[in-house]
């Protein structure tokens, strides 16, 4: 089904829409062998083979992005761990905290996640959602839900704000349990098929499995407990297929089987906080008391850090900044305010008022893991070398999974145009026949049934450089674009000493 066209009112579509999340699963590990599940709905339908993550490629920052279809910079999640001073002025906030996001609302007006997401739209609609999730990031993606439909629910880690129905759960198949990561999705699976959609699959539905992610974690991407956590998750997804062949609600339902990022591993783990303080900077991962000016918060993600500099004391952060440019872990920076050899925030889609004053992504490369698997990166020192992570500007964080397929998508196809989880929102609308506000993502109209012309698409790359007595620094970032949607495509840099 195609948008509307302009100035026509939308009309409801009879099919359903099921989103099925992959957390942090690679496009290049899907196979008969690994997910034959997925591989033979990918047969089906039409396989992304240029989708990308919006950056920083990391599950709290994608999600939001898949269920609002827009950029972090305006939906005001920047981060899976952010500084902001609003909410707590002494500590890094996880952002998907049930607390953290009440007080972000109470703060900012309701307007914590400043656009509405999927969900919300859809029962404003009034048709029903279910959402659930074997990860916290649930909380985010439907923020509004009180329980009042009936008809609808809402899962995050094995808790719901209706306590009857987690009662129910537990009583059919026990506690959510956290013993291990294929636990978590197994149980919050047999909440959506056999007690959410018992009564009928909803008009809405999206499944949020923690696998692979968490394994490739403690055991890198490649390895064979990841590619075991693979296995589990297409069981899971053999599970919901087959759920839907019972409703008789298979031919009716567009599937979109996606991952938040992509996953490499870490050939080096760096303690900034130590690296600055030796350097001189008053650098802190949280505060005993009240924060100093001239302090420097160092928010560790994985594959990028974000710096906040207290008070914004501009001749700290240009120290920082060139700091940074001169070591030998640097990829790509980006600034609040753009400084030589920097590209401004708004380049990643991540300016907002509560961003950093500085972001840095850790350099990349392709090299092959100790499990033959390309992507090797730098990362902050919260996991160990030769474990897996997340969330720089390599290509092999910034291009995830997707397959769609269903009534109203092409057959065996593939799709070669570039296209990102900002995308999926609209394109549900499309098919759901919503009038969503405006959204920074496109309806993936090329890979659809009905439609006539193939968009075109433009790419580009940008150079930021500046010099110093003892070398030069480089940075650069790839980007395409079908018509005004922009996607990340990788970006790194490097520092070129001076040859004698």
């Amino acid at each position: 089904m195609l948008p509307p066209a302009k100035g026509a009112e939308a009309q409801p579509n009879p099919h359903r829409v099921l989103v099925v999340v992959w957390d942090g699963m690679r496009p290049d590990l899907v196979s008969e062998k690994n997910t034959p599940s997925l591989a033979r709905l990918a047969a089906e339908g039409v396989t992304f083979s240029n989708h990308h993550s919006v950056y920083p490629s990391a599950t709290n920052v994608n999600g939001t992005a898949l269920m609002t279809g827009v950029y972090p910079g305006h939906s005001g999640i920047l981060a899976n761990h952010e500084y902001r001073p609003e909410i707590n002025d002494r500590r890094i906030i996880d952002v998907e905290n049930a607390a953290v996001i009440e007080k972000g609302d109470a703060a900012l007006g309701g307007k914590y996640v400043s656009a509405p997401t999927l969900p919300e739209l859809v029962r404003a609609a009034g048709r029903r959602s279910v959402v659930a999730t074997a990860k916290t990031v649930g909380l985010l993606l439907d923020r509004h839900f009180d329980g009042s439909d009936k008809t609808s629910f809402l899962l995050a880690s094995g808790e719901m704000p209706v306590a009857n129905v987690v009662a129910q759960i537990v009583t059919l198949f026990g506690a959510f349990s956290t013993s291990s990561f294929a636990a978590k999705d197994s149980w919050t699976t047999k909440a959506v098929t056999e007690v959410f959609w018992k009564e009928g699959v909803a008009d809405f539905s999206l499944l949020w499995l923690s696998e692979p992610d968490g394994t490739e974690h403690d055991a890198a991407p490649g390895s064979p407990p990841a590619l075991a956590a693979i296995k589990s998750a297409d069981d899971n997804l053999a599970r919901v297929l087959s759920a839907l062949d019972r409703q008789g609600a298979r031919s009716s339902t567009d599937i979109f089987v996606v991952s938040d990022h992509g996953f490499s591993t870490i050939a080096r783990s760096i303690d900034l906080r130590k690296v600055l303080r030796s350097a001189g900077f008053d650098a802190v991962t949280e505060f005993a008391g009240a924060p100093s000016p001239g302090q420097v918060v160092v928010n560790g993600n994985g594959g990028s850090v974000l710096f906040h500099v207290i008070g914004g004391d501009a001749a700290v952060i240009k120290r920082l900044v060139e700091f940074l440019q001169q070591s030998d872990f640097a990829g790509v920076i980006f600034t609040r305010e753009q400084l030589p050899g920097t590209f401004d925030l708004a380049e990643a889609k991540i300016d907002n008022v509560h961003a950093a004053d500085v972001v840095m992504s850790f350099r990349w490369n392709d090299n092959k893991s100790q499990f033959g698997l390309p992507g090797m990166i730098d990362a902050d020192w919260q996991r160990q070398a030769g474990k897996g992570t997340h969330a720089t500007l390599s290509r092999f964080d910034m291009h995830n999974l997707l397959i769609a397929a269903g009534p109203d998508f092409r057959r065996g196809a593939a799709d070669d145009l570039p296209t990102g989880n900002v995308d999926l929102a609209p394109t549900i609308c499309a098919i759901l026949g919503l009038n969503p506000p405006p959204m920074d993502g496109r309806v993936l109209s090329e890979a659809m049934n009905g439609s006539a012309a193939t968009p075109e698409m433009k790419s580009e790359t940008r150079e930021a450089t500046t010099s110093f007595a003892p070398g030069t620094w480089r940075q650069s970032l790839r980007v395409s674009s079908v018509r005004s949607t922009v996607y990340v495509d990788e970006g790194n840099g490097r520092f070129e000493p001076t040859k004698k």
